[in-house]
């Protein structure tokens, strides 16, 4: 009996097996024998319509260019996949099958999985827009929007907050401020053995910083193709800054020309639409119009997001950020602010940064607070 109930569990375990290798292989003549049935063979279909073999066993894809067909699969493969396969399977859709265009109908929009790639499309369609469709488009990046800062806004608050508390230290705190360590430290001679206490004489405490501006942030996003991930995250996180009084922030954009969106913070959404996702890239014309609008280089942090393919006058850039580093000011380059792994980036570039002392790095969205909070205090970033 044991053996018969051993053998049903591996003949069970092996049936499973070639289901797997036939749902990979997605072909009837694929040698498992395997033939698929109801759930299963639903999700064979919208495999195959985007990852099927055609003639010759080539390659090729079903979902032809009817925007009704494509809404119909977008809505099959939300009902059969979890959402980060749905996102990796549009995302596959719009690059293999050149189904951009599609998106600008309203009933594409509706059909979709909202994720950062997505909004990323939407922005480089963003001209091409028909009005019928600019408010779904809206209402689609304003999701992922609210997303993103349920997920990132609070902690970057607080971290920052922390961070500049502890960058204004006073000798005259209010008792819930008083910094109870550094002031036992500096009051240990005053110890009285009889009552086995300190007298604190020096009281060191944090300061508040809840209505002065304390630092001024200046993020300075690369908007080419390929930073679509990086200019979601950083215009969120723009807004997220802005909405703290004490530190005054300005987001500019560039590509060959600069674009001052710090009017429009207030609101992510609008930060997005006002970006021009591709062209080219000039980074010391960029940097020239950061420069320009420091009055408080010792209190100034300047954040370059790029992947650093200069086409502007790369000395000049590289000057520019010699003489604000001199000048007091907090300068970080993050190649990429985004989930998506190592980016690619001009090393050229930088390792000429790396020798004026601004290492240039990856950072993940869920990093980007930490790397803010070491940049306001003036200490090494966390990424390194």
């Amino acid at each position: 009996m044991t053996g018969t109930g051993d053998s049903a569990v591996a003949d069970t375990s092996g049936e499973d097996r070639l289901r797997r290798w036939r749902m990979v292989l997605g072909g009837e003549e694929d040698g498992t024998g395997c033939v698929l049935g109801g759930r299963d063979a639903a999700m064979d279909t919208a495999l195959s319509a985007l990852y099927g073999r055609g003639e010759g066993g080539q390659r090729s894809a079903g979902l032809g260019g009817s925007a009704p067909h494509v809404a119909r699969w977008l809505g099959d493969i939300r009902t059969y996949f979890p959402s980060s396969v749905v996102q990796i399977m549009q995302r596959d859709a719009i690059e293999r099958l050149g189904l951009a265009s599609l998106l600008l109908e309203p009933e594409m929009l509706e059909a979709v999985e909202p994720d950062v790639h997505l909004v990323g499309t939407l922005l480089s369609l963003n001209k091409a827009m028909p009005e019928t469709t600019r408010e779904t488009a809206r209402a689609v990046v304003r999701k992922v929007v609210e997303q993103l800062e349920q997920r990132l806004a609070s902690r970057t608050r607080a971290t920052l907050t922390g961070a500049l508390d502890r960058s204004a230290r006073t000798s005259r705190p209010r008792h819930a401020d008083i910094d109870w360590a550094r002031t036992i430290r500096a009051n240990l001679r005053n110890y009285l053995p009889e009552h086995r206490t300190v007298v604190p004489e020096r009281l060191i405490g944090y300061g508040r910083a809840a209505r002065a501006v304390k630092k001024e942030v200046i993020l300075c996003i690369d908007q080419s193709g390929s930073m679509a991930a990086s200019v979601v995250h950083a215009s969120v996180f723009g807004a997220v800054l802005a909405s703290m009084r004490s530190i005054a922030t300005r987001l500019v954009v560039f590509d060959t020309a600069v674009v001052d969106l710090t009017d429009q913070l207030a609101d992510p959404v609008d930060v997005l639409f006002g970006t021009q996702l591709g062209g080219g890239t000039d980074i010391n014309r960029a940097l020239a119009y950061c420069q320009s609008k420091i009055t408080r280089p010792a209190d100034t942090v300047v954040v370059l997001i790029s992947d650093l393919y200069e086409g502007g006058i790369r000395n000049e850039m590289l000057g520019r950020v010699a003489a604000m580093k001199a000048s007091g000011v907090e300068f970080v380059t993050l190649l990429a602010l985004s989930d998506e792994g190592a980016p690619a980036y001009d090393r050229e570039h930088a390792t000429a940064l790396a020798a004026l002392g601004v290492p240039a790095f990856a950072c993940t969205p869920d990093l980007f607070p930490d790397v803010m909070a070491a940049a306001l205090e003036k200490r090494p970033l966390p990424a390194l």
